[in-house]
Order: C-alpha cells, then sequence, then structure tokens
C-alpha cells in the first residue's frame, strides 16, 4: 500500500492528485501545517519535516515533483507520462519541474510573509509575488498551441504547474491570471481525480476532527 503524509492544499497534493489521476490504492495520513513545528512525530517519518512524504514499498521520497514522475512512470503505463522516444519527453520534463521550482518557490517566499510572519518582510512578498507572475507567462505562451502544456494531452506536467496555479489562488495572486490561465485553470479544477483528491483531503481531515 502506497502511504502520503499530506497537508491540505500543500505540496503534497500534487502527489496526491497523481494517485487519483492513476486510480492506485493509497493510504492519506493527513498531518497539520507546517507539521515539524504541529506534530514532531512526523519527523520519525520524514527529518526533515518538510511535506510531503511517500512510501511506496522500499521506496521514500520527499520531492513533490519528483514523486509524481515516480508514480506515473513506475505505476504506468499512464498517459501522464510521455515516453523517452517521444518528440514532447524533453517539454514534459522540464514543464514538470518548471512547476515546482519555477512557479512554487517564489510562492513559498510570499506565503512566509504574508501570512505566518506577516509585516516582517513585505517587501520580500511582493518582490517574489511579482517574479512569479512574470514567470507565469511562460505558461500563457504554452496555452497560445494547444489546451495543454505539452504532448497534445493532460500529462503529470499539467499536474505539477496546476499546484502552482492552486496555490496563486490561495495567494490571491490569481487576480493577475490571463483569461487563458483562468480558462486553464477551470479546465485542470474540473478533472474528476482533481476533485476526487480535493475530496479525500477534506474526508480524512473531518474524520480526524471527529476522532
Amino acid at each position: 500500500m502506497i502511504e502520503l503524509w499530506h497537508c491540505p492544499d500543500a505540496r503534497s497534493f500534487r502527489p496526491l492528485w497523481a494517485l487519483e489521476e492513476l486510480g492506485l490504492k493509497y493510504e492519506l495520513h493527513l498531518l497539520p501545517f507546517p507539521p515539524r513545528v504541529r506534530e514532531k512525530a512526523y519527523l520519525a517519518i520524514n527529518p526533515l519535516g518538510t511535506i510531503p512524504a511517500l512510501r511506496d514499498g522500499e521506496t521514500f521520497m520527499t520531492e513533490s515533483a519528483a514523486i509524481v514522475q515516480y508514480l506515473v512512470t513506475r505505476h504506468g503505463p499512464s498517459d501522464l507520462a510521455v515516453e523517452v522516444d517521444d518528440p514532447a519527453y524533453g517539454a514534459w520534463l522540464n514543464w514538470l519541474h518548471f512547476g515546482e521550482a519555477t512557479l512554487t518557490f517564489p510562492q513559498t517566499l510570499v506565503l512566509r510573509y504574508r501570512q505566518f510572519e506577516p509585516g516582517k518582510a513585505e517587501v520580500v512578498a511582493d518582490d517574489y509575488a511579482q517574479w512569479f507572475l512574470s514567470r507565469l507567462r511562460h505558461v500563457d505562451r504554452a496555452l497560445e498551441t494547444g489546451d495543454w502544456l505539452c504532448a497534445d494531452r493532460f500529462t503529470a506536467a499539467d499536474i505539477s504547474v496546476g499546484y502552482a496555479l492552486l496555490l496563486a489562488r490561495q495567494l490571491k495572486l490569481d487576480e493577475k491570471f490571463s483569461p487563458a490561465l483562468q480558462a486553464y485553470w477551470a479546465r485542470l479544477s474540473a478533472r474528476p481525480a482533481f476533485k476526487a483528491a480535493k475530496a479525500a483531503q477534506k474526508m480524512d481531515l473531518d474524520e480526524a476532527l471527529r476522532s
């Protein structure tokens, strides 16, 4: 059984969404955010204290985009992956990691200095919000040629970038989304697996609150 340690709508939403897209069975461990502060026992699972953490047999991973890549390749075949001999393979890998390294990273600083440490570094938050929005234009350009980022279909790359858009909505940065990005987000959030991932984390939270 695959195990996923997850905080609602944190980076771990990427592998949760991928698990639902793949139809795999999994056990979800829902934690308060940030778990390294609010759930000290989690450090025995992941000494980094970061989210996500995934265990699949002897495999243990903590990087969200890498976990998505692992799931769609190890538990394939799946249209979520792009094969190495496909001309879109390089673009797929690039978008898969662009979603985390280029789009999510700057937003973590906005999150920190606007929500967790307000008033401490507002200039930093503003600068990194603008950094995110400037990099987001690359997604806009990609959407000029189709509904999805690469390979003419929905893939794991869209999961990775899609999570960055989910975080942007939490931070109210979606007010600057272009019409193309708004339409892209609508397609992503309408997917049954996206909705199932949202429901899974809510159901787990509701059960935890009742226990």
